[in-house]
């Protein structure tokens, strides 16, 4: 299972968007691109999909810019994951042969504890919202 730069991308966009959440401030591509170390013709394609799917929102104008739809606490991995690849992990095993309804079973059982995990992490835990460095020991 791999999952491509573009996810990453919008991740780590969308977490510096959350930051600036429930604030007037609008961003700037340029800022992003720069601040999330993403090229920003390819950010240009990213915020639109992002947008299109209803998780930011946008306003055009010299005084224009993107911004969080929703709460960062109400944009989930998952949501971020199916907008921009479609299923979390997806299947293509046939269940063919003596073995293949076992195997077919392992993989489904797979899928979805991946998919409840990434419903469970939402952009408020990939950004870190307080300011301070945070430490793992």
């Amino acid at each position: 299972m791999k999952l491509s730069v573009k996810v990453d991308y919008a991740c780590r966009v969308l977490a510096q968007l959350a930051r600036s959440y429930g604030s007037d401030r609008l961003a700037h591509i340029e800022d992003l691109a720069k601040s999330e170390a993403v090229p920003a013709n390819y950010l240009v394609q990213i915020l639109s999909e992002l947008r299109n799917g209803g998780l930011i929102s946008s306003k055009r104008g010299k005084q224009g810019g993107y911004a969080l739809a929703r709460a960062p606490g109400d944009v989930t991995l998952y949501d971020i994951v199916r907008l921009i690849e479609g299923d979390v992990l997806e299947l293509s095993a046939s269940g063919d042969g003596f073995s293949g309804p076992q195997v077919d079973a392992v993989w489904r059982g797979v899928k979805h504890a991946l998919e409840d995990y990434c419903r469970q992490q939402t952009l408020d835990q990939m950004t870190n919202l307080s300011g301070e460095e945070m430490y793992y020991i």
